[in-house]
């Protein structure tokens, strides 16, 4: 498990929290629009040690509230529970980013009160998963991770990056129906970046989101536009 980024300190990433976010490497998707690419096949320099990164935090004891952990997908690694829970012991909350697909780890870490938030990615209408993240996939996973945080106990949040070549107005009143009794949704549009694997891809107009977002609308308690210009 290679840690390849620290932003030592956010007000954005965990909300309602002054943390700091770690960037993990190695990813099991391989979407195309993804901003950490180098990320993703875990080919990124490592940027500290565990221990350096364990030294930094013990550091901002009392000046930061929490770590939002991120990638990358966190959970592909098999020494995930025990680094969260090293920071846990620390005193600090754990917000976590996570495409989903790892439901047994999620719940694992649900059940033992290791994480205080999860934003999940959906990345599009079950029927176009593949095609977008570029890969094979188990999509009973998917739907196992969503159940889990509409039914449990963790605040989360999902969220969907639209991007105009892999989404339609319509792929949403099916987003809408998959999480159905979710908290909170968010779109956030894609935005052209140089580590993005493929050059050639754009963002939808404003209205166009706006409109994606009306489909989702009914279906959740809260649906919101994020980083939009």
């Amino acid at each position: 498990m290679k840690i390849c980024g620290l932003q030592k300190v956010t007000l954005l990433d965990f909300p309602g929290h002054v943390a700091c976010t770690v960037f993990l490497g190695g990813c099991n998707f391989d979407c195309p629009f993804c901003y950490n690419s180098s990320l993703i096949r875990n080919d990124g320099l490592e940027l500290l040690s565990k221990e350096e990164l364990f030294d930094f935090l013990r550091r901002r004891k009392g000046i930061l509230d929490g770590v939002a952990i991120t990638g990358g997908e966190p959970l592909l690694h098999k020494e995930i529970v025990d680094f969260i829970k090293e920071i846990r012991e620390l005193g600090f909350k754990i917000k976590l980013d996570t495409n989903g697909s790892f439901p047994s780890v999620l719940k694992h870490l649900m059940d033992s009160n290791l994480v205080d938030y999860v934003a999940m990615d959906i990345k599009n209408a079950l029927d176009k998963y593949e095609t977008t993240i570029d890969c094979k996939l188990n999509l009973s996973k998917i739907e196992e991770s969503i159940s889990l945080l509409i039914n449990g106990n963790v605040d989360y949040e999902f969220r969907t990056t639209v991007v105009k070549e892999f989404h339609d107005i319509a792929d949403f009143e099916k987003i809408g129906k998959l999480i159905k009794g979710a908290k909170r949704y968010y779109l956030q549009s894609y935005q052209y970046k140089d580590s993005v694997r493929c050059k050639d891809l754009s963002p939808m107009t404003k209205e166009s989101l706006q409109l994606c977002l009306n489909k989702v609308k009914d279906y959740v308690e809260y649906a919101s536009l994020r980083e939009i210009d």
